[in-house]
Formats: C-alpha cells, sequence, structure tokens
C-alpha cells in the first residue's frame, strides 16, 4: 500500500502546535509527514505528536544540502555538507524514519557537471558506513540542480555506489522540464524508494 505524507512545513496556519498540526494531518488523511533536519528542532515534541497521532515520520529532509552541498570545490563546505547528512541520519533514526532525503549537489558556474558527480559521489560515500548502522537509507531526489538530467544517469549514479542504502527520492512533479515521469519510473524502477 502506498502511503501519503505531508511536509511539516506545508502545515503553516498560524498558532497550531506540533501536536495540532501532527492532528490536522491526520484529520487529512495523511499517514505520515515529512520533516527537515534543521538543528536544534525538538525531537521529543515530534516524536510525542507522532505517537499520539499514529502518523509515520515519512523522511527527513537534509536540510542543509542546498547550502553546503557535496560537490562544492570548498572542502570545508563538502565537510559541513557530510556531517549534515550523517546527522539527518541520526535524526531519522531517532525519530523513526527510514529514508533521509538529499540532494546530492548542484552544477552551476563555480562546479562541473563532471565535478558534482565525483565530488558529490565520494562524500556520500564517507556516509554509508552511518545508514548502515543505523538502519536509514540516503535517497538521491531529481531537482532543478543542474545534475542527474536523465533517468539513465540517475540509475547508473544510484547503482556505483554499489549499496542498499542509496535509492532515489523520486519527485514527479520536478520531472516536467527534464522528460516524462512515467519513463523514469520504469527506468529506476526498484531504485525508488519514496515518491
Amino acid at each position: 500500500k502506498m502511503k501519503k505524507a505531508i511536509s511539516f512545513g506545508m502545515i503553516n496556519e498560524k498558532g497550531l502546535s506540533v501536536m495540532d498540526k501532527f492532528k490536522l494531518a491526520k484529520e487529512l488523511g495523511f499517514d505520515g509527514i515529512e520533516i527537515n533536519s534543521i538543528p536544534g528542532m525538538d525531537l521529543d515534541e515530534l516524536i510525542k505528536a507522532k505517537e499520539a497521532t499514529g502518523l509515520g515520520i515519512s523522511e527527513v529532509i537534509d536540510s542543509l544540502h542546498w547550502k553546503d552541498h557535496l560537490s562544492s570545490p570548498s572542502e570545508e563546505m563538502r565537510a559541513r555538507g557530510v556531517q549534515a547528512l550523517k546527522d539527518s541520519l541520526e535524526i531519522a533514526k531517532k525519530v523513526g524514519s527510514s529514508t533521509v532525503l538529499l540532494v546530492p549537489g548542484v552544477v552551476n558556474k563555480n562546479v562541473s557537471y563532471d565535478d558534482c558527480y565525483s565530488r558529490s559521489h565520494a562524500e556520500i560515500k564517507k556516509c554509508l558506513p552511518d545508514a548502515e548502522r543505523l538502519g536509514v537509507k540516503i535517497t538521491i531526489e531529481n531537482v532543478w540542480n543542474g545534475f542527474l538530467l536523465s533517468p539513465l544517469e540517475m540509475a547508473r549514479y544510484v547503482d556505483e555506489f554499489q549499496s542498499p542504502w542509496v535509492g532515489v527520492h523520486f519527485d514527479v512533479g520536478n520531472i516536467i522540464n527534464f522528460g516524462f515521469a512515467d519513463q523514469w519510473i520504469k527506468i529506476l524502477n526498484k531504485r525508488i524508494l519514496k515518491l
């Protein structure tokens, strides 16, 4: 059975507590909540709301992947990005989520496509022992970052990790500029862990 979740940040009704937001999501028919790994967030409050409502935490988004991206020319920035991913994996384990959503890198005037590929791959590999230890998978999202622009390339990128701890978070809406969702889904197949 496919389960439907909503991003915690989309429930922005003023004055609602964390518990109220979880209750509202439940009332509206959602099965889970997607959260960001914001440093300093009250995880105990999220867990309490999760347990009270029966909603799951569908995934944790690495909230620093755009700021401290893993394809940066800066070693320091990449190191911060690796730590943010490791922290997100720890948060996912604590709140009972099976995955962390990751934008693996960004291609721009300062980061070439091939550098984005090799740097991001190398940095994610550093986190695989943590993912395995915690039992939390890293899901690579297709997003407007100028990278992984075809399903064949995304499949290759994931397969080159040779690890069951890396898969795909396939965003059906994000694919509109790059192709046809049904073709991507057919090619990515079992690599897709979340939609």
